[in-house]
């Protein structure tokens, strides 16, 4: 599929295990995200610009390549924070900023609840959130960023569902989506099958 990309690596395989099991407890659900996140972040940083910058070794003075461009993260609360830290231990000059989104669970869509953006948006925005379900907070928050004036966006997921994709791919078929694992469909509820359940609550562990 056009701008959808799914990692095919054995690290991811065997970290996404792990992080499906029911008996995967929080402290080790969180790791096993950020693990993900930093394959995700490895893997859609690989075409990024860059520059020249002259550094002095301790031996003589060389031409080196730094990152061009400003960089920002736009983690969907909650669950988008499991993947911010994974992303900043590889961009930590990157930026910062927010979306809040929760499900009406009789409507199944998406309810903005909180927003903070600059006046100044960065070249590239990486939008992060662990699930792709049905799509309809990443396609709501990818159109806030676009309003934001972002110029190019990419989406990163850990598991998603056919649906989503198709969601997202219908209203932004110019923004990359690269995921983990692409998962069987929905359930009734809008879960994602085979799935992990959800992502928020095993993250924050409020599953009770």
């Amino acid at each position: 599929m056009d701008k959808v990309f799914e990692l095919d690596h054995p690290l991811v395989q065997h970290h996404l295990t792990h992080l499906r099991n029911r008996e995967t407890p929080p402290h080790v659900f969180r790791e096993q995200v950020r693990r993900l996140a930093v394959l995700l972040a490895a893997e859609v940083t690989r075409d990024l610009p860059l520059k020249e910058q002259i550094v002095d070794t301790p031996l003589e003075q060389m031409t080196g390549a730094v990152l061009a461009g400003r960089i920002g993260l736009v983690p969907i609360l909650r669950a988008g924070l499991g993947m911010t830290d994974a992303l900043l231990d590889l961009l930590p000059t990157a930026e910062v900023w927010h979306l809040g989104f929760y499900r009406n669970e009789e409507t199944l869509q998406p309810v903005e609840y909180y927003q903070k953006f600059s006046s100044n948006p960065p070249d590239l925005v990486f939008v992060l959130d662990p699930m792709l379900a049905t799509g309809g907070s990443a396609a709501a928050g990818i159109e806030m960023v676009k309003t934001w004036g972002a110029k190019e966006i990419r989406m990163l997921s850990i598991i998603a569902a056919p649906e989503g994709i198709a969601h997202v791919r219908e209203k932004h078929p110019d923004v990359t989506i690269t995921v983990c694992g692409i998962d069987r469909e929905l359930n009734d509820a809008a879960y994602i099958l085979p799935g992990l359940g959800d992502a928020g609550d095993r993250i924050f562990n409020t599953l009770n």
